[in-house]
């Protein structure tokens, strides 16, 4: 059951379906960066960067300007994995979720 808490539309559990979303896109390229076969020189940042999201989301709401930077990171390292490319688009659309890139 979904109910509205102000501008926020939360899951019967009371977690925010951004961070819901967040966590399953982490979760998903954690498991195909895992199982993909090639070794490149920063995959070890990707990993690391995803472990540090997985963190962040178990925690609850992440911090914006830290999650933008780890969603730059990984697609710097990932960008270029075609195979990652779904898993990818998956992150970026569940950050996007959670506002706009600021402005500079």
């Amino acid at each position: 059951m979904l109910r509205s808490l102000g501008q926020r539309t939360v899951t019967g559990s009371g977690e925010d379906p951004r961070v819901a979303g967040l966590r399953t896109a982490v979760a998903r390229l954690r498991r195909e960066l895992a199982t993909h076969p090639a070794q490149f020189p920063d995959r070890s940042i990707a990993e690391e960067e995803l472990a540090t999201l997985a963190a962040m989301v178990a925690s609850g709401p992440p911090e914006i300007p830290r999650l933008r930077r780890s969603l730059l990171l990984i697609a710097s390292t990932l960008g270029s994995v075609s195979a990652l490319a779904a898993g990818l688009t998956a992150l970026r659309t569940a950050v996007d979720l959670f506002g706009p890139p600021p402005r500079s």
